[in-house]
C-alpha cells in the first residue's frame, strides 16, 4: 500500500455553495473510508481555500477516480486538484518506516 495526499483548491464561493453538495460529498468520503482508502480529510482554515484528503491505496488512480467524481469537483466548488504520493517514514502507519538505528 502507498499513501497519497489529494489537494483541493476551493472556489471563492466554496463556503456559500458547500451546503447543497455536502451530504453527497460526505457520503462519498465515508464510503471510501469504509473501503479502507480515505484515512482523513478536511478543509484547511484561515483561509478556507484548500482541502487535504489522506488516502491509503495501491495505485494513484484510486485517488484520481475519487476526485473526478466528487460532487465538490463536478459542481465547481473545487477550482483544481492534484494528487501526490506521500513517502511516509515515521509512525506506526508509515509505508516505508525508517528507524533511527537504521538511518
Amino acid at each position: 500500500m502507498k499513501h497519497f495526499l489529494l489537494f483541493y483548491e476551493t472556489s471563492s464561493d466554496y463556503l456559500q455553495k458547500r451546503a447543497q453538495y455536502r451530504k453527497a460529498h460526505l457520503e462519498k468520503a465515508w464510503a471510501s473510508h469504509s473501503r479502507g482508502e480515505l484515512i482523513l480529510g478536511g478543509a484547511l482554515t484561515d483561509p478556507t481555500d484548500t482541502a487535504v484528503l489522506f488516502f491509503k491505496a495501491q495505485e494513484k488512480a484510486v485517488v484520481e477516480d475519487f476526485a473526478r467524481t466528487d460532487p465538490y469537483v463536478t459542481n465547481g466548488l473545487v477550482k483544481s486538484w492534484r494528487v501526490r504520493e506521500w513517502m511516509t517514514v515515521a509512525g506506526d502507519e508509515s509505508t516505508n518506516p525508517v528507524r533511527p538505528e537504521t538511518a
